[in-house]
């Protein structure tokens, strides 16, 4: 049993009124949120260039090859335990995190320790932008309406890397982040007239980036 098991509604914090129902339901897959989030390719990079560097300097220092192998050797557990624990809280904190997407709002369920939700209804979002990979993964970052503001630190790691003076939260590492894009857009125009075009500031950062945004408020 876990703390989750509590809950009405997988990932939400209570019953849905009657006129509201749930689009959408997704998670971060934890290999591209160890990536994306956890920055594991750069660490065991940085990791790799060391001990290659250790072992060529041992060598060219006049120490036996065989010898200074053993030595690189000896320190190469410590860095698999390293990525060993960035994978394993990428893991964590994919198992542990539910999106959903309502007709009303955009919740996001997450937590290792201290579990919590954070509602953001459409009439609070300025707008979006959808980042898309090759492989089909991405992330749809939502803007939100001045002055609601959620501190990055509350958020992370569902927030868009970098905005720290207005922090998105950010449906993060999904697997297959079209649905999710298409059903928060569909879901929108039932709020507000919104418009999917290409923007300069999310072009500018990430390729295949697209904006959605609303052309009027909610009411």
């Amino acid at each position: 049993m876990s703390e989750h098991d509590f809950e009405a509604i997988r990932g939400l914090p209570g019953e849905l009124p009657a006129n509201e129902k749930v689009i959408w339901q997704g998670a971060p897959d934890a290999w591209a949120l160890a990536v994306s989030a956890f920055h594991i390719r750069p660490v065991a990079a940085y990791f790799a260039a060391m001990l290659t560097l250790r072992l060529v300097t041992s060598v060219s220092g006049g120490q036996a090859l065989g010898s200074a192998l053993l030595q690189v050797l000896s320190v190469l557990p410590v860095a698999l335990a390293a990525l060993a624990m960035l994978g394993g809280l990428a893991w964590l904190y994919a198992r542990t995190t539910v999106y959903t997407i309502t007709s009303k709002r955009v919740v996001v369920r997450f937590g290792v320790a201290l579990p919590k939700a954070i509602n953001i209804p459409f009439t609070q979002i300025e707008g979006a932008s959808v980042k898309r990979l090759p492989d089909g993964r991405g992330d749809v970052a939502l803007r939100l309406l001045a002055p609601n503001k959620i501190a990055f630190l509350q958020l992370w790691p569902h927030a868009r890397p970098w905005s720290f003076s207005s922090p998105e939260p950010t449906l993060r590492a999904l697997k297959d982040v079209e649905p999710a894009a298409a059903s928060l857009v569909a879901a929108m125009r039932e709020v507000a007239a919104i418009d999917v075009a290409p923007t300069r500031a999310a072009t500018a950062r990430t390729a295949g980036a697209t904006s959605v945004r609303p052309e009027a408020a909610a009411a």
